[in-house]
């Protein structure tokens, strides 16, 4: 069997893209290498790896498992590539990160644009993505997760602020309309703007005060998903149209002027802030390790 390394990343480069075209932007190979690439390996292999159609490119079960098996080691390879980085004057090179929604709103702001201002031949790449995602299987570098949702064997690092808490509100109309709840058990009476994660069932509220942990099972007219569709929920809430819990980091501007009222804020349940996760079994790129190194000179946020 002659496999050429080149086509084998070929192939990883499109089947993470879902296109020719699309991972010809993001490399240095044009379509048209990365089919002839595509073809060479197949021949060599003798299954086909991709189902090919004129809107999507998607891999067959054997490029399924191929991919599966062959992404932590095209990471490996490229990590140990990227290791000569160490040698130049400033690190090179690609930074993918996988992270929440909520931390690119409340986390990355403050941290992103100094950081590519001190590391002008660094290219960031941020894959905004709620779910839990195996991140070496995404073909990222690192992610930011909290501690619940940390992958195993991961090295974490602390990011951001280290205490966060969810805030309780609603506007002043619907207050108005069915009065303050005063107890969180309250809200079953209440319409919820309720968020869940992927095909899930929509995620309990946890309150907390003086040792008393409670879940809710609220409900309500609208359910989002947690991270791309939180702004709608943002604003549904404005309008009036439920109760909404979110980072009350997220929700400040709203509460200082007016447009959302704390509720049941007594019971608002503090918890650890988010961090910066990555595989403890690889070579650090250098891009990562440059991204690690200041993170850790940050002040953490208040």
């Amino acid at each position: 069997m002659n496999v050429v390394l080149g086509d084998l990343n070929a192939f990883v480069a499109v089947a993470r893209a879902g296109g020719f075209r699309q991972a010809a932007r993001a490399g240095s190979a044009s379509a048209s290498q990365l089919s002839d690439a595509l073809r060479r390996l197949e021949a060599a292999l003798g299954v086909r790896l991709l189902h090919r159609t004129t809107r999507s490119v998607v891999p067959t079960e054997a490029g399924q498992t191929l991919l599966a098996k062959l992404a932590p080691a095209m990471n490996e390879v490229e990590a140990a590539l990227d290791a000569v980085n160490l040698f130049r004057g400033k690190p090179a090179g690609t930074l993918r990160l996988n992270v929440p929604v909520s931390a690119v709103r409340l986390v990355l702001p403050s941290i992103v644009p100094a950081f590519l201002a001190a590391y002008p031949d660094i290219k960031l790449e941020v894959m905004a993505d709620s779910n839990v995602t195996d991140i070496v299987q995404a073909g990222c570098d690192a992610g930011i997760r909290y501690d619940e949702k940390l992958q195993q064997d991961m090295i974490a690092l602390p990011i951001g602020p280290r205490r966060q808490r969810f805030a309780i509100a609603a506007a002043p109309a619907l207050l108005a309309k069915l009065g303050e709840p005063a107890h969180p058990s309250a809200l079953l009476g209440y319409p919820c703007i309720t968020g869940r994660f992927g095909q899930g069932a929509p995620e309990p509220w946890e309150f907390e005060k003086d040792g008393e942990v409670l879940k809710v099972e609220v409900t309500g007219p609208l359910t989002v998903n947690i991270g791309a569709a939180v702004d709608l929920a943002v604003d549904a809430a404005v309008a009036g149209s439920g109760v909404i819990q979110l980072f009350e980091q997220w929700l400040a501007p709203y509460l200082a002027d007016g447009r959302l009222v704390p509720v049941l804020e007594p019971w608002w349940q503090w918890f650890s802030g988010p961090y910066l996760y990555y595989p403890g079994r690889r070579l650090v790129p250098a891009p990562l390790r440059a991204f690690i190194d200041f993170v850790k000179t940050q002040a953490p946020p208040v």
